[in-house]
């Protein structure tokens, strides 16, 4: 199969050249390939599918339908690959849980699912990671509600193994008496508010445990501008720290919860107008290392209750690509160069994984993006239901 006339686009930047592919792998990439299979992309983008780490199914309930439903809508928004969070229900934390887990991804035929390892058992003892890593999660996932010598033992177990930790940055005792971020707007609807400092205060904590033990740390779905600060000095001190931030926090704030807009409940709560647009800022600067749709869908008999009693999360992967695109491409924050970069490469690149580079050799996970085609978003759980988003995917 060959494709023609299409902006060949990875992380090294974007050429006209034709792609040949056999037998799932790009075999040759040229001017005017010949072949009997051609695909004319009409001046369509050629891009590498991209990667999802941060992905949760439906009412975080583990269960090989909802596996299946995920890996399915993945595809849909151009993600080809979900790693899928571990603190669900039940928990990915012992081997019967993850065995259960690996019969339904087995199922799936959308995107690629891989897990990730819950370092924390319900009663916060340590899981039996070893045994976990072993038998095939791609990685260990943990919340800062540990105490410090949990923490440690983790750090411990990470020197050996060489994974990158997916950490949450959260303070129990803070987190449970609120809903949405503290600030103007939590006041003027009345509502209980979560302080910044939730999670700053554990960001900066294991910030120094990855110093002192030399591991590698993603924070997840970072939202306060000052934890992403805290993350860039850390990498040019040379500490193995990254940051990974929603594509609703960059271009929503916690106004979108006004008219108590349950959509917009999301954990980390969306930030104020100001850290939005510093959030913005950190990304023009390169300071953020991972883009993440934050999928996080309920039933609606979740959400459409009162925004207390709301369950956090949103829906975004069956338009993640045309979300980046419109709402970070197209306004000129990032190049698609870029978003490649920071949704393929970058997220691929912590689960010890090579993607996002289109060359001979490679797999040929790729799909057409063809951004002159708009559609309007009609999804009552997207907190963009109603937007009009610009391109399409075209699964090859």
């Amino acid at each position: 199969m060959i494709i023609r006339n299409a902006i060949v686009c990875d992380a090294d930047g974007e050429r006209n050249v034709d792609v040949r592919i056999e037998d799932g792998v790009i075999s040759e990439i040229g001017s005017s390939l010949s072949g009997e299979e051609i695909i004319d992309a009409k001046g369509a983008y050629l891009l590498p599918s991209l990667v999802d780490t941060n992905v949760r199914l439906l009412d975080s309930t583990l269960n090989a339908k909802n596996i299946v439903a995920i890996s399915d809508e993945a595809m849909q928004g151009g993600v080809g690959h979900i790693v899928l969070n571990a603190d669900l229900t039940p928990s990915i934390d012992t081997e019967v849980v993850l065995e259960f887990a690996q019969h339904g991804v087995a199922s799936a035929k959308g995107a690629k699912v891989d897990l990730m390892l819950n370092t924390l058992k319900e009663d916060n003892s340590l899981s039996n990671i070893a045994i976990l890593l072993k038998k095939g999660v791609v990685a260990p996932y943990m919340s800062t509600i540990a105490k410090n010598d949990i923490a440690i033992k983790i750090a411990q177990y990470l020197q050996m193994y060489k994974v990158t930790l997916f950490c949450k940055a959260e303070d129990n005792s803070l987190i449970n008496a609120g809903v949405m971020l503290d600030g103007d707007v939590s006041s003027k609807l009345g509502l209980a508010g979560i302080p910044e400092l939730s999670e700053v205060l554990h960001v900066s904590r294991m910030i120094e445990i990855a110093r002192h033990f030399k591991i590698k740390i993603l924070f997840k779905a970072i939202a306060s501008p000052r934890s992403v600060e805290l993350i860039a000095q850390a990498k040019k001190e040379g500490v193995f720290v990254s940051c990974e931030v929603s594509i609703h926090h960059l271009i929503k704030c916690d106004e979108a919860c006004e008219d108590f807009n349950t959509m917009a409940k999301l954990n980390p709560p969306l930030a104020s107008i100001q850290d939005m647009l510093d959030l913005q800022k950190a990304l023009r600067n390169g300071d953020i290392d991972v883009l993440t749709t934050l999928h996080q869908p309920s039933s609606p008999l979740n959400k459409e209750v009162a925004f207390y009693d709301a369950s956090y999360g949103c829906e975004g992967l069956s338009t993640a690509l045309s979300l980046y695109y419109t709402k970070l491409v197209k306004t000129s924050l990032i190049s698609m160069s870029e978003l490649v970069k920071l949704a393929c490469v970058n997220p691929a690149k912590s689960i010890n994984m090579k993607a996002g580079i289109i060359e001979v050799g490679a797999s040929a996970e790729l799909i057409l993006f063809d951004i002159n085609v708009k559609s309007q978003v009609e999804n009552v759980s997207s907190l963009y239901n109603g937007e009009i988003l610009d391109g399409k995917v075209i699964i090859i």
